[in-house]
């Protein structure tokens, strides 16, 4: 069918669903016979019908428009294909053979395939059965403008799949489903700790997989701390002896194969190199990038050398993270290293600057080696704290130490990103999922204009307690419920009654999760990945 007949016949499709949820609106929480929505997060509008309808084992995918026939629809769907009929349970051909969804048409407007922040996300779904009430021909269509778009689609078509174990069946219930979606934030971030424990790439793939199941789109990559420093950087090729050990390291090879796969997911990687301090593992290969043996951070800032190897590792680590913006840390800055090393003493004194002065020198010079490289800066909120008078205007923000933060920033005319580790830090296993759920980013911002400058928000793994055989059961559930704050309308969610509908889905997602290999721990954690605490179903622990 060419791309605009196509078109036209969904928004034929779609008025007819629309006027019938006029006649029979439903509440934002459920089904229009009064069930609830098992969509994590939940969608932006949508209506739903009664019928149940089956899915063809062998479902076929349909491309169409500009970019519906790019590799990564394709690839994407053949994921999807695989989740639905395998997550579960396997299905069985249907005796009569007759299926009422065997084909997916995925309708793309653009072929363009370039991921920056802010992307258009939005797509529509319409599911119906041919010959149904208000609908004209059969099967599931996916409609979006851009092929990210289009994986956001696949993620919540999988999710109105269930297998049915009475007959073997994959099926659609509450059909006929109209779903139109978006995301309410542009940055929906994820920070990765891989300084304080090594974490193989697999694991960090399986990490980058569960964050499209619940529609996050920035793995924040802390690669380097104090403690480790495990990325090869051709230009200064002894900075990985400040690793482990020799196997407890990522190639460029292997960063560029992340930041590939995440891409085909949707996902962002946002890389960090933190300065100057938690930066004393760089010494281990370059001892002059120390103040003095004695004294290893912050990174020296009376020396050239320090500047050079920050562009050094820039420039290599442009060539493969394409993502607009960059960490630069500038957390937890410490300076009384300075005032104690004689030749960073006498430095300070030649040029008339106290260590808070020598702080801000640091951060705006790391600044303006990564602007001359096309990144937009990010540091952490204590740089804003300390001199938000001198900041990069294009400075984005990122908050940590408590709420508050970003009301202050937009103020200032800066974007923030809320990360407030009371409610959005995953190590801080006493946090429970509703604190995670409520907590808000723009609280505290009523200017409209204001409003705009906040990016988003991003839950933080860091990783002292955590490698590969706790970090997803860390992660899940909790950050589901702050990726749902971060995706759904407020108006939506804030109406639903947080113990019963929210935590019912949330169960739900959850098992949907550990289906999926993805190790969610239970919701209703006293702490955080505790294992269950006696037998019981996967939907109410």
């Amino acid at each position: 069918m060419p791309p605009k007949l196509c078109t036209n016949l969904v928004l034929i499709l779609l008025a007819a669903s629309v006027a019938a949820a006029r006649r029979h609106p439903s509440p934002a929480n459920s089904t229009a016979s009064g069930k609830p929505v098992y969509l994590w997060p939940l969608p932006k509008k949508f209506t739903s019908g009664s019928r149940t309808l089956l899915v063809d084992p062998d479902l076929a995918l349909h491309p169409n428009g500009p970019g519906g026939r790019a590799a990564a629809v394709a690839e994407a769907f053949e994921r999807y294909r695989s989740l639905i009929f395998s997550s579960w349970a396997h299905a069985a051909r249907n005796a009569s053979g007759g299926y009422d969804i065997a084909e997916l048409t995925v309708v793309v407007a653009s072929a363009d395939e370039k991921m920056e922040l802010g992307v258009d996300e939005s797509y529509t779904i319409y599911v119906a059965a041919a010959g149904g009430v208000n609908s004209i021909v059969g099967g599931a269509t996916i409609e979006a403008n851009t092929i990210y778009g289009a994986i956001r689609g696949l993620e919540t078509f999988s999710q109105l799949c269930v297998f049915n174990y009475d007959t073997k069946n994959v099926e659609v219930l509450h059909a006929p489903w109209y779903i139109q979606d978006e995301p309410r934030f542009a940055f929906r971030g994820l920070l990765l700790d891989t300084s304080r424990h090594f974490l193989p790439v697999d694991v960090i793939k399986q990490v980058i997989d569960s964050m499209s199941y619940s529609k996050l789109n920035v793995l924040h990559w802390h690669i380097i701390d104090e403690q480790s420093f495990p990325l090869e950087v051709p230009s200064y090729p002894n900075l990985w002896k400040g690793s482990y050990s020799k196997w407890e390291r990522y190639t460029v090879e292997d960063a560029h194969d992340i930041v590939s796969y995440a891409r085909k997911r949707g996902v962002h990687v946002m890389a960090e190199i933190d300065v100057p301090g938690h930066a004393e593992s760089w010494g281990n290969g370059y001892p002059k990038l120390w103040p003095s043996p004695k004294c290893r951070e912050p990174l020296d800032v009376s020396s050239n050398y320090t500047f050079e190897v920050i562009s050094g590792i820039l420039s290599d680590m442009r060539k493969i993270f394409p993502f607009g913006l960059f960490h630069l840390g500038g957390d937890e800055v410490y300076t009384g290293c300075w005032n104690v090393t004689p030749h960073v003493r006498q430095w300070l004194d030649e040029h008339n600057m106290t260590t808070k002065d020598a702080y801000k020198y640091f951060v705006l010079k790391a600044q303006e080696i990564a602007i001359k490289l096309n990144w937009i800066p990010v540091n952490w909120e204590e740089t804003f704290n300390s001199f938000k008078e001198n900041l990069n205007p294009l400075t984005v923000v990122h908050n940590w130490l408590g709420p508050g933060v970003c009301p202050k920033v937009v103020e200032k005319g800066f974007r923030c990103i809320m990360s407030n580790q009371g409610v959005w830090y995953l190590d801080h296993l006493d946090v429970p999922w509703e604190d995670f759920y409520t907590s808000e980013p723009l609280a505290g911002i009523n200017n409209t204009a204001q409003q705009k400058l906040v990016l988003g928000g991003e839950v933080c793994m860091w990783g002292e307690t955590a490698d590969t055989s706790d970090v997803q059961q860390t992660i899940w559930p909790r950050a589901a419920a702050a990726a749902e704050r971060m995706w759904s309308q407020l108006e939506a969610i804030s109406a639903q009654d947080l113990e019963t509908t929210i935590l019912a889905r949330l169960h739900y997602f959850r098992c949907l999760l550990n289906h999926r290999g993805i190790a969610a721990a239970p919701v209703t954690n006293a702490y955080g990945r505790r294992p269950p605490t006696g037998p019981g179903s996967c939907f109410i622990q």
